[in-house]
């Protein structure tokens, strides 16, 4: 998989019934996880490395685990999941507020957003899009779409699921380009749409200063 970071590729792996993560190939075991995830949608891992067997095949994958702490990794067995490329990834600079969609290094969309307000800043780290929601109601405080990513707030550890981050529309445009969220990355909604056709589930998303 390392040959396919000049083309801009990485994977993603989607659990096929149920997956245990480990902390160690079989040692140690971390989290179990079922195929659809709390929310309803499938559960989705970034791979970050692969180990093979003696006939060169996969046997368990190092993944990208979409639970707090931030940056939590494990290793699954190979036979739990199914392994797919994905040549998009997203970067976010909270310093300018915006957002680049690149596929295949190349950039492809760019957007201006809004970030977390300092009481409840942005976590900055590697993580991935592990959940996509069109929503029924565009004029809620979500917009048209949310993805979620494999980040949690840092600071509001005691909401709901461990306070999951989300890049997501807004029924507040005037606060896209402030520092004015609970951690999450707004967009316009119209941006939002536009993000949500060129993201799939497993894109790396890189959150940085």
């Amino acid at each position: 998989m390392s040959s396919s970071v000049a083309a801009g590729l990485s994977y993603a792996a989607v659990v096929r019934h149920a997956a245990a993560a480990f902390a160690r190939p079989g040692v140690r075991l971390l989290e179990r996880f079922d195929r659809i995830d709390e929310n309803g949608y499938p559960t989705v891992f970034g791979v970050l490395g692969v180990r093979a067997g003696v006939d060169c095949r996969p046997t368990w994958y190092r993944v990208q685990l979409p639970v707090p702490p931030n940056g939590s990794s494990g290793w699954v067995a190979a036979t739990a999941v199914r392994v797919y490329p994905v040549a998009t990834r997203v970067t976010v600079r909270l310093s300018t507020r915006r957002l680049v969609v690149y596929r295949s290094n190349r950039p492809l969309f760019r957007a201006r957003v809004a970030v977390g307000a300092a009481q409840t800043p942005t976590p900055i780290g590697r993580y991935f899009v592990n959940e996509r929601f069109l929503l029924n109601d565009p004029r809620g405080p979500f917009g048209v779409a949310a993805l979620g990513i494999s980040a949690h707030s840092d600071v509001l550890k005691n909401w709901i699921q461990g306070g999951p981050i989300a890049l997501h529309g807004t029924d507040e445009p005037n606060s896209i380009g402030r520092a004015a969220t609970h951690g999450c990355i707004r967009l316009a909604n119209e941006d939002m749409r536009r993000l949500f056709g060129l993201v799939p589930a497993g894109t790396p998303v890189s959150i940085l200063r």
